[in-house]
């Protein structure tokens, strides 16, 4: 695993995995909540977050954490694993809550300076409410994808799952071989 793209709702726990994946592999982490929004919560020009997303995964090791689907083909191309995170509108609701509430006026450690965190309004709850209904089967396709081009895919339906996963990572590290659950 050196090039990992981890999806999920908002509040699923990608840029929790993220930065654990990237200790425990020493990959470097690309939040691309970080680098997509601009100071005062401003988006870029898409052309220009296009070519920034491609330069970002035109290296030979990373993770990125997020969903931007539309974005860039290469980030999708170029991995070598694929993490979809596909946990209940509740649980991250939940989430999205806790860490508003732990990260209040300030940014959190997965988004740019002059991005403070703030309370869900009426238009991320909806987003993330209505997720699997209108986004997971394209990010499920996505996955599919990944898995029928030979690529590495997990799809985890909850937190046991991902510490599961987590620990055969550690125990992967121990021993300095690759071992990778099985496809979907």
């Amino acid at each position: 695993m050196k090039r990992i793209v981890i999806l999920g709702c908002s509040g699923a726990g990608k840029s929790t995995l993220a930065r654990e994946l990237g200790a425990r592999l020493g990959l470097p982490v690309v939040h691309l909540d970080r680098e997509f929004w601009r100071p005062g919560w401003v988006e870029p020009d898409k052309a220009e977050w296009r070519a920034q997303l491609d330069a970002l995964v035109s290296g030979e090791r990373w993770i990125t954490d997020g969903n931007y689907n539309n974005a860039s083909a290469a980030r999708f191309e170029r991995c070598d694993t694929m993490i979809f995170l596909d946990f209940s509108r509740w649980l991250c609701l939940a989430r999205v809550y806790s860490r508003a509430w732990r990260h209040l006026g300030r940014p959190r450690p997965d988004l740019n300076e002059g991005c403070p965190e703030r309370l869900p309004d009426k238009v991320f709850l909806r987003y993330i409410w209505t997720w699997r209904a209108l986004r997971r089967e394209k990010t499920l396709a996505v996955v599919e994808q990944a898995r029928a081009e030979g690529k590495r895919t997990h799809i985890f339906k909850n937190r046991a799952e991902v510490r599961q996963f987590l620990a055969g990572i550690k125990d992967m590290r121990a021993t300095n071989t690759e071992q990778s659950s099985p496809a979907l």
